[in-house]
Formats: structure tokens, C-alpha cells, sequence
């Protein structure tokens, strides 16, 4: 049984997805770990990662408008406001959302489904670099 780790720095480009998935790919398969575990975790409490459809954009617009009207930013009920009115909904939009994810590696891939990708889903309107820890156990 083998272990690696990696830090994958992701270039935001504000609020939205970026898909990463090709990043992870690639790593997994330069690894030679044909069977075993991936977990992924963003180290920031304003961005989250998420498995969501890769094959029409009209998921992640439409995700976006979900959590924009579920969360909207400048609400008066929050009172941390530190970085600006986007600062809580971000957070809490992380907490809804998911900042660790496993996958299985099969045949030295991330097991994926056909139109699944990996995405890391900044909560914040401006952009930011963001550090995604990757571990990876298998043989």
C-alpha cells in the first residue's frame, strides 16, 4: 500500500466553478496507482469542491442562481461583513456545500461517472488563488 500527497494551486476567477478535473487526472495517472482512494480537501472556509455535470454549462449557471437566491450577498441579517457583503454568504455557502470529496481510482483513474467532473466552486465575487490537498492511498 502507497501513499502521495499533493497541493494543486487553482487560479480562481471569482465566484463560479472551475473545473479541476484533468489537474487530478493527470496526477492520479502519473502516480502508477491502479487501486485505491483519492481525497480531495480545500484548505479555505470560502470556496468548496463538487462533483456536477461536465457536459452542459447550463448546470453550473443554474446552480449558481440557486445558491445566489438562497444566499444573497449584502443580506441584512449578517453581521460579518469583514471583506465585503459576499464575505458571510460565501461562507455559508461552503458549509452547505462540501469541502472534502473521496473517489475511488479504478484501473489508475478516478472512477467518474461519464458526465461527472471535479470542480472547485469559489463562493467569493473576486478572484483568488486557492490550494486543494490531494492524498492519494492505494497500490
Amino acid at each position: 500500500m502507497r501513499q502521495l500527497q499533493h497541493r494543486l494551486t487553482v487560479n480562481g476567477h471569482g465566484r463560479g466553478m472551475t473545473d479541476i478535473t484533468r489537474e487530478v487526472v493527470q496526477w492520479v495517472s502519473a502516480s502508477s496507482i491502479e487501486t485505491g482512494l483519492l481525497n480531495l480537501f480545500i484548505q479555505h472556509t470560502s470556496c468548496s469542491l463538487m462533483i456536477q455535470e461536465n457536459a452542459d454549462p447550463d448546470v453550473l449557471r443554474d446552480m449558481e442562481a440557486f445558491m445566489s437566491r438562497l444566499i444573497p450577498d449584502g443580506d441584512p441579517i449578517f453581521h460579518h461583513r469583514a471583506e465585503g457583503p459576499d464575505d458571510m454568504p460565501a461562507h455559508i455557502r461552503m458549509a452547505l456545500t462540501q469541502v472534502s470529496l473521496s473517489i475511488p481510482i479504478t484501473d489508475g483513474r478516478p472512477a467518474l461517472g461519464v458526465w461527472q467532473g471535479i470542480y472547485l466552486y469559489e463562493h467569493r465575487l473576486h478572484s483568488m488563488n486557492r490550494h486543494v490537498q490531494l492524498h492519494l492511498l492505494g497500490e
